[in-house]
């Protein structure tokens, strides 16, 4: 037991499963009693009962589980999770299972023992030791379980529970508050950088510094007006067999010359009074004039009557 860390005074839960031999079983625990004392408690527990027994949460030092050389057990998630609740703070776990070297089932690899004991929470999960299986206990474990191979190894593995119980908190302080920050540094700058870039009354002298005429810019061509004509563009207005057209969102004035043009077109089109009284009505018009029988209008307005005003002669 030396090995094993027992010292005198622990409290240790000792696992067995079939077929472990009485006589083998008995005298292990017997050693058990003699390193932890008077003091320390040794409880015998089979596996398949462990479930069942009324073990309080927190109450042994060490779980060896399995450790007769004659038994190949297999560790259950929830045997697992009950070795963990009735190990103390910073309890020990020592197990020993079968293990193959391939993916097989039921029997599973190391790597996945280890990471079952991880999942189950413990802590600190070495490989303290791998032996072969003995002929018990693999005649064991094939009537158990059905498996037919021969890649098997007993693996030994020690685990601690957590410093904390399952289910355990703390309050964690926290704070939001904005933390006073402090200014950044500015960084160290260059004196010929600065000098470079400050002025002072005296580096700027009028004397000194020769000023451009704005005036001096400008020629006799740029002060000319310009010709209207030269404005327009190329291909607006009148060519030499094309007829005036503005352009589309004519900006230069030609669309405003064609109106006015065409509104003088349609006023020379109407008929000319040789009296000036025309528009006054049929008795200020002479024999011949053409708006008779027309009614008044005003100067420069075009007559249309109506086809219901109209009657045969």
């Amino acid at each position: 037991m030396a090995d094993l860390g027992v010292a005198a005074g622990d409290k240790v839960l000792l696992v067995w499963t079939q077929p472990s031999a009485p006589e083998a079983l008995k005298q292990y625990a017997e050693e058990l009693g003699a390193v932890v004392g008077v003091e320390g408690i040794v409880a015998v527990e089979n596996m398949e009962r462990l479930l069942l027994s009324a073990h309080r949460a927190s109450t042994f030092d060490w779980v060896l589980s399995c450790l007769l050389a004659d038994s190949s057990p297999i560790h259950s998630s929830d045997t697992l999770a009950e070795m963990v609740r009735v190990l103390r703070r910073g309890g020990k776990l020592v197990l020993e299972e079968p293990v193959t070297g391939m993916d097989a089932q039921p029997v599973r690899t190391a790597e996945k023992l280890v990471s079952a004991l991880k999942l189950s929470g413990f802590t600190s999960v070495t490989e303290v030791h791998k032996a072969e299986l003995s002929p018990e206990a693999l005649s064991a474990l094939s009537t158990a379980t059905g498996y037919q191979g021969n890649t098997l190894s007993r693996i030994r593995i020690s685990a601690s529970k957590p410093n904390y119980e399952v289910g355990s908190s703390s309050q964690i302080k926290l704070s939001f508050g904005k933390k006073a920050t402090q200014p950044a540094e500015k960084p160290a700058l260059d004196p010929n950088t600065v000098k470079m870039w400050t002025l002072s009354a005296n580096d700027i002298n009028d004397d000194d510094v020769d000023l451009l005429d704005s005036d001096a810019l400008l020629d006799e061509d740029d002060l000319k007006k310009p010709d209207p004509a030269s404005l327009k563009a190329p291909s607006c207005g009148e060519g030499a067999s094309k007829k005036k057209k503005a352009c589309k969102n004519c900006s230069c004035g030609l669309a405003e010359e064609l109106e006015q043009e065409s509104k003088g077109k349609q006023k020379s089109n109407l008929p000319k009074s040789a009296c000036g009284s025309c528009y006054l009505g049929d008795a200020f018009r002479c024999a011949s004039c053409p708006y008779v029988g027309m009614p008044a209008f005003k100067p420069g307005e075009k007559i249309i009557l109506d086809n219901n005003m109209l009657t045969d002669a």
